[in-house]
């Protein structure tokens, strides 16, 4: 059995594996390519978490999708790379607006060199990925609009909070199908669609991937509790100190606040619901979640969505590469615990 990519996905085929690998090795030389300009301190902004590394779980995605047609189609080395692009500006973005000081082991630009630089690297990110976009045809590129417009609508509402009435754990399934979900489904149809597959093997992956992108947040999210800086390479309950109410602290609210609620649970709704900026009743907070059943709820909801990404691949034919995205469900649930 060999690993395939930083994600750590297990492959038992060595032909599958090699064609992964230098596909995983050409998005890597497109991306530091892309991520190059004259101007030396855009270089080393725009290439700071390129060479921090990462799971490249989208790239990943995209070369096993590409399995079901044509791997080496010209097209679906350049489509992974503008997926893992817009990904990485998102990450510009995000840690401005949760003013995070880690990110993938090693210091956000935000906290390098400012909010103005971070946002402005984000931008530059994004405009390399459309440029790259303009070569792979009208239908590639309305399909990134599309999914873009999905990721902000998904970070709008998070930033507004869910209407009066509505649930709020669906409110944040919508919120991380659009910020999350959007992009990985995208990896999954341009895989596919770049390799020369059917419509319907486009249709399924584009499926799988929305589901899968799903299962990826909620793992994040019990991570960002359940970890330490080293297995998540940014640092613990970073959503917890900044306010953003995660899966787990959702069910906890939940239970605090219907009928079986205890005195203990409602305590702990009230210490996150207050100033967490203090270490000490951060580390309070943390410690109880990682104790309260909201926790194991939200693993659960995460193997749900990653058994329905899996049983969305049920028609496609047997072979190596559907078994590889099988495969992907379950390190997903590993994530998590």
């Amino acid at each position: 059995m060999t690993v395939v990519g930083p994600f750590g996905l297990s492959v038992r085929d060595q032909a599958l594996e090699a064609d992964v690998q230098a596909g995983l090795a050409a998005v890597e030389e497109g991306l530091l390519e892309a991520t190059k300009s004259d101007v030396p301190f855009i270089t080393e902004a725009a290439q700071h978490l390129v060479r921090a590394g990462g799971k490249r779980f989208r790239p990943l995605l995209v070369m096993l999708a590409a399995q079901f047609g044509d791997p080496h189609t010209p097209g679906v080395v350049p489509s992974a790379v503008v997926v893992e692009l817009t990904h990485l500006a998102t990450l510009y973005h995000d840690d401005v607006m949760d003013e995070a000081d880690v990110r993938r082991g090693v210091a956000s630009a935000n906290a390098r060199w400012g909010n103005s630089v971070a946002v402005l690297t984000g931008d530059f990110l994004f405009a390399r990925a459309s440029h790259i976009l303009a070569d792979l045809g009208p239908e590639a590129v309305r399909i990134q609009a599309e999914a873009f417009e999905r990721l902000v609508t998904g970070q709008i509402l998070e930033t507004a909070g869910p209407r009066d009435g509505r649930d709020p754990i669906d409110h944040y399934l919508d919120v991380i199908a659009g910020k999350t979900g959007s992009l990985i489904a995208v990896a999954g149809r341009f895989g596919a669609m770049m390799s020369g597959a059917d419509e319907t093997t486009v249709n399924i992956l584009t499926q799988y991937g929305e589901r899968l992108g799903t299962a990826f947040q909620l793992a994040d999210d019990v991570l960002d509790i359940a970890s330490d800086s080293r297995e998540s390479g940014k640092t613990p309950g970073t959503d917890l100190r900044e306010g953003i109410p995660t899966l787990p602290v959702l069910h906890l609210r939940a239970l605090a606040d219907g009928a079986h609620g205890t005195d203990k649970d409602r305590e702990l709704r009230d210490l996150l619901a207050g100033d967490l900026t203090d270490d000490a009743r951060h580390a309070e907070a943390l410690a109880g979640l990682r104790a309260h059943p909201a926790l194991e709820q939200a693993r659960r909801d995460t193997v749900r969505y990653a058994e329905e990404a899996r049983a969305t691949l049920a028609p496609l034919p047997e072979c190596m590469a559907k078994a590889a995205l099988e495969g992907l469900c379950d390190s997903v649930v590993h994530r998590a615990g």
